[in-house]
C-alpha cells in the first residue's frame, strides 16, 4: 500500500504524566493522544502484498481523509472484499486512527487487533493498539502491545518512548528512565523523551536532574508549555518558589489555562506569602475544575491565615466532601474550628484525622491542645507523649 498521511509524522505516542507529588496537582497529558497516531510505512519486502495496490475510490478516500468522512470510506473499502494481508490490514488501521482520534478507544482496538490478525509483524498496530489501550487506563496490556512494537522492530523510538510511559504508571521510574534513554539517543532532537525522563527524575525526588531534562525539551521547543509547568512543580519541590511562578506562569501564557496549574501556581504564591495572588490562582483552578479537593483546602489555609475562619471552615468542608479520605483536610479544619473557639468541633476533626492516619505527629498534638484548652490534662498528656513517640515535640 502507498504512504498516505498518517504515515508521514511519528508514531502514536503515549505520554502520560504521572503525578509525582498529590499536593502540586493531578497527572498530566504531555501531549494529547489524540495527535499522536500515525504509523511507519512497511516495508514491500518485509510486508508483501497480496493483492494491487489499493486504488478504488474508497481506499484512496481511506487513505487521505479524516474524522467520519474517513471511517465511512475505510469502511466501504473493507466491505468490498477486494483486499487481503497487509492491504486489509492497513484499512483496519486506518480506520482505528480515525476512530482513536474521536476518542472511540473500544473500536480503534477492535481495528487495530484485526490489522494485526491480518500481519502479526506490523509493529505500528501494536503500538498504537498500546497506546489506545493507554488512553482506557489498561496499563498491563498496552505495555505488552508497546514491548512487542519494540521487538517487531527496536530502531523506532517512540516505542521505546510509550513503554516508558507504560514502565512509569507501574511506579517503576527506573525501568522507564533506561527505555527513554534509549527513545532519547535515537532521537536526541525530539523534547517529548526528555519531558518524560524528567517526570520520571522527579518520581525519584531528583529535581535537579527533571529540571536539566526539562530545560532540554525546552530548549529543543520553547513553546513546550507542559515542561514549563512541570519544571515549576520541581522548582517548587526545591522550595524555589519565585522560579516556580515564573515558570508556571510561562505555562499559563501559552495556553496551558488548565486548572492544575493555576492550582500549582496559587499553592506557590501561598508558599510565598503572597496571599492577595494565591486566593486569585486558587478561585480560578476551582472555576475550571469545581472538583479539585486540594484547592479547596488551600484557599481554606489562605483564609484562615487571613483570619477568616468562616470562610475556611466553608472550604475545609467542601474540600472534605469531595475526598473525605484525606486526613490533612480535617486536621485543618481543626484547627479552623479551634480558632473560632469551638473545641469540640476540633476535637471531632482531630479524632478523624487521627483514624485516617495515626502516625501523623501533628495531629496528635493538634488535638493535645484541644484537650488543654477543655481543661483535660490526662487526655493532653496521652497525646502529647504519643506524638513524642511518633517523633515530633512541635505543636504543627
Amino acid at each position: 500500500m502507498d504512504q498516505n498521511p498518517r504515515d508521514a509524522g511519528t508514531s502514536w505516542r503515549a505520554r502520560p504524566c504521572a503525578s509525582a507529588r498529590r499536593a502540586i496537582g493531578a497527572s498530566m497529558l504531555a501531549c494529547a493522544l489524540a495527535g499522536m497516531l500515525s504509523a511507519a510505512a512497511p516495508s514491500a519486502a518485509a510486508r508483501p502484498m497480496q493483492v494491487s495496490a489499493l486504488a478504488d475510490d474508497h481506499a484512496n478516500t481511506c487513505k487521505q481523509a479524516s474524522g467520519d468522512v474517513a471511517i465511512a470510506a475505510c469502511t466501504r473499502a473493507i466491505a468490498t472484499g477486494r483486499y487481503a494481508g497487509h492491504d486489509l490490514a492497513k484499512l483496519h488501521y486506518d480506520r482505528a486512527v480515525e476512530y482513536a482520534n474521536k476518542g472511540d478507544y473500544d473500536r480503534a482496538i477492535a481495528d487495530f487487533s484485526a490489522a494485526i490478525r491480518l500481519d502479526p509483524k506490523y509493529d505500528p498496530a501494536f503500538n498504537n493498539r498500546g497506546a489506545a489501550y493507554l488512553a482506557k487506563g489498561e496499563n498491563d496490556r498496552a505495555f505488552a502491545d508497546f514491548s512487542e512494537a519494540i521487538r517487531l522492530n527496536p530502531t523506532d523510538p517512540d516505542y521505546y518512548n510509550n513503554r516508558g510511559s507504560s514502565w512509569q504508571l507501574k511506579g517503576d521510574y527506573d525501568r522507564a528512565i533506561v527505555d527513554y534513554n534509549e527513545a532519547i539517543r535515537l532521537s536526541p532532537k525530539d523534547p517529548c523523551p526528555f519531558y518524560n525522563r524528567g517526570i520520571a527524575w522527579s518520581g525519584k525526588d531528583e529535581n535537579d536532574r527533571a529540571i536539566a531534562d526539562f530545560n532540554e525539551a525546552i530548549r529543543l521547543n520553547p513553546n513546550y508549555a507542559a515542561a514549563f509547568y512541570r519544571r515549576g512543580i520541581a522548582w517548587t519541590h526545591k522550595g524555589d518558589y519565585d522560579r516556580a511562578i515564573a515558570d508556571y506562569s510561562a505555562a499559563i501564557r501559552l495556553n496551558l489555562k488548565k486548572a492544575d496549574v493555576f492550582y500549582a501556581r496559587g499553592t506557590a504564591y501561598g508558599m510565598k506569602g503572597d496571599n492577595d495572588r494565591a486566593i486569585a490562582d486558587l478561585d480560578e483552578a476551582i472555576r475550571l475544575n469545581p472538583k479539585n479537593a486540594g484547592a479547596f483546602n488551600n484557599r481554606g489555609t489562605i483564609w484562615r491565615r487571613r483570619g477568616d475562619n468562616d470562610r475556611a471552615i466553608d472550604d475545609y468542608s467542601e474540600a472534605i466532601r469531595l475526598d473525605p479520605k484525606d486526613p490533612s483536610y480535617y486536621n485543618n479544619r481543626g484547627n479552623a474550628w479551634r480558632a473560632r473557639g469551638d473545641d469540640d468541633r476540633a476535637l471531632a476533626d482531630y479524632d478523624k484525622a487521627i483514624r485516617l492516619n495515626p502516625k501523623n505527629a501533628a495531629y496528635y498534638n493538634n488535638r493535645r491542645d484541644a484537650w488543654l484548652a477543655k481543661g483535660d490534662l490526662a487526655r493532653a498528656i496521652a497525646d502529647a507523649n504519643q506524638a513524642r513517640r511518633l517523633g515530633s515535640d512541635n505543636p504543627n
